[in-house]
């Protein structure tokens, strides 16, 4: 398959990536077409997704299904006047039908908006306005159909709201009183309900649906960012953009036909489609997804264990608690390849992965804004807790304050040089923000936000966000470095490091500490001390944590990644 979208398909080195990295770009590419139906027709049987619940539920689609389920839920979409250009939320969890809504909605060149189930009313308003959404796709969630219904009266754009399950005394809605309400005994099979698929919608050829006349630089996706502070911007994405995670899931997760990819992401958030979707099938590989309410570890490992997972991504904060876990316990002998991305891999989470299953971790970089940035692809050597080297379809430099490139070790932030043509996989804009897309993107550069230092192999390394950076007494210190010395430590789960305003030096650093639970209850002073100490024995002394506060967890986004301006935020409120 990847012939058809690459003029070389396999590559030796670093150097052969980047030399030799060239994409084929058909006129009007939609993944659903030209990938998804194309191994429709020349795989059919092959298994494309493999689901499974907490609840012991499976199901199996191969492509030629997945193909007639997504033709049937394009023509029922479309029949109810959803078509091109059309925004369409979705906040289905990990139901199994978000893979076909997604299919679908591609078909019909409509906006895809994936949403996470925590989203309150306020939230929903917003996305709803700042979009001009006109359809919901939700899962049958109370919570979530909850908010839902207060956010509609404030969303005038919404026409229909599609409810996914088997609630089958939730009525719908004429339209005279609101947007039309659809649940499960009204919306075909393909899309989980129970009403048969009328005849007259029989799926339609591909011109005839419209996507044959989009273009590869309409909107095609689009998501608001989590982030780590202020409102989530909308982050649009074109068609070519899911070509960009081409090289996500053949090569820097390392997947074949014969491949099972599990990758722990919510639908909601951007690392869904980085491994749940487009890259993983490009290869041909079967999805494998495992939909729970609750992470647990061990219950992970026990379905990669019965399912044979061969292949693996996950954030660090999934691995840190595995490796908590005797791995020794499970059967993970066919599992070949682990990636990790999300944030940045503190060395020891690395080292004791690779001590208990002898498989290395190959880190990536990238943001909601692209595909893969920064990755460590099979032909290299991983540098523990390094993020890789710069990915072939970008043309990734850093920069000091003053905007002049930086000499390997100095510290700088990670642009992408954009030149008359668009890298494939970074985004087009944010939607209606012509201004904030001029502050990221200007003078030819997109500006990341995120600093790093590249060693003399040319391997770059994390430090943290530009605004993450703590000032104390002269000192420019980065978040991770200190998170990654306090990591060494066996009591320490996860940790945050931020700056607190100190009227001495500026600012000094405090580290929020989740221990092991068999550490616990020696929270104190003494520990405390020993933590500090700690520090100052793994890296430079004037780094080491004044302040440590123990937590029973860290604040999150929904994509895993600590959000250090709450912490920031509480600390703040309380000078």
């Amino acid at each position: 398959m990847i012939e058809r979208f690459l003029k070389q398909t396999t590559f030796t080195s670093t150097e052969d990536y980047n030399e030799h990295l060239e994409f084929i770009i058909p006129e009007h590419f939609n993944f659903a077409y030209d990938v998804m139906d194309a191994w429709a027709e020349v795989a059919p049987d092959k298994l494309a997704l493999l689901w499974t619940n907490d609840e012991g539920e499976e199901r199996r689609a191969t492509f030629g299904q997945l193909k007639e389920e997504s033709d049937q839920a394009a023509a029922y979409l479309q029949s109810l006047g959803i078509g091109k250009g059309d925004p369409v939320m979705l906040i289905l969890k990990r139901r199994y039908e978000w893979w076909v809504a997604m299919l679908a909605l591609h078909k019909l060149a409509a906006v895809v908006i994936p949403a996470t189930h925590m989203l309150t009313k306020h939230d929903i308003i917003y996305r709803n306005t700042r979009a001009s959404v006109k359809a919901i796709i939700c899962v049958d969630d109370d919570y979530v159909t909850g908010q839902i219904r207060e956010a509609l009266p404030e969303s005038p754009t919404v026409k229909t709201v599609i409810e996914l399950g088997a609630k089958l005394q939730s009525p719908s809605l004429p339209a005279e009183d609101g947007p039309l309400w659809l649940t499960f005994k009204d919306i075909p099979a393909c899309l989980g309900g129970s009403a048969p698929m009328p005849a007259n919608l029989a799926p339609l050829p591909r011109e005839a649906k419209g996507a044959a006349f989009h273009d590869n630089d309409d909107t095609m996706l689009m998501y608001f960012t989590s982030g780590t502070s202020g409102e989530p911007k909308m982050v649009a994405h074109d068609f070519l953009y899911a070509m960009g995670h081409l090289t996500t899931g053949v090569f820097w997760h390392n997947l074949s036909p014969d491949s099972i990819h599990l990758t722990v992401a919510d639908t909601g958030w951007g690392k869904a489609v980085w491994g749940k979707f487009y890259g993983q099938w490009f290869a041909g590989a079967t999805v494998f997804v495992f939909d729970h309410e609750k992470f647990d570890a061990d219950r992970l490992l026990r379905q990669m264990e019965k399912y044979r997972v061969t292949s693996f991504c996950a954030p660090p904060t999934i691995y840190r608690f595995m490796i908590r876990e005797d791995l020794s316990r499970y059967d993970l002998s066919a599992l070949r390849y682990c990636c990790t991305a999300g944030e940045a891999l503190n060395p020891a989470v690395y080292d004791k992965f690779f001590e208990q299953t002898g498989i290395r971790l190959m880190e990536g970089f990238g943001q909601t804004e692209t595909t893969m940035t920064l990755g460590t692809f099979p032909w290299m050597e991983p540098k523990p807790g390094s993020m890789g080297k710069p990915n072939g379809q970008y043309q990734i430099d850093l920069l000091k304050s003053d905007g002049t490139p930086c000499e390997d070790g100095e510290k700088g932030e990670i642009v992408v040089r954009v030149g008359e043509k668009k890298p494939v996989g970074l985004f087009k804009e944010y939607y209606r923000d012509p201004e904030l897309t001029h502050e990221a993107w200007h003078d030819g550069l997109y500006h990341t936000g995120d600093m790093a230092w590249r060693d003399e192999d040319g391997y770059y390394w994390f430090e943290g966000r530009i605004d993450d950076v703590i000032k104390s007494s002269g000192y420019r210190i980065g978040p991770f470095e200190v998170e990654s010395a306090l990591m060494t430590h066996p009591a320490v789960v996860e940790c945050a490091i931020t700056g607190v305003p100190d009227d001495v030096r500026g600012m000094v650093v405090k580290a929020t500490v989740v221990l092991g639970k068999e550490w616990k209850d020696k929270a104190g002073d003494d520990l405390i001390k020993e933590l500090q100490q700690h520090v100052k024995h793994e890296t430079a002394p004037y780094k080491y944590p004044r302040i440590i506060e123990f937590v029973d967890e860290l604040p999150k986004t929904i994509s895993g990644k600590i959000r250090r301006v709450e912490i920031r935020n509480k600390d703040n409120k309380k000078q």
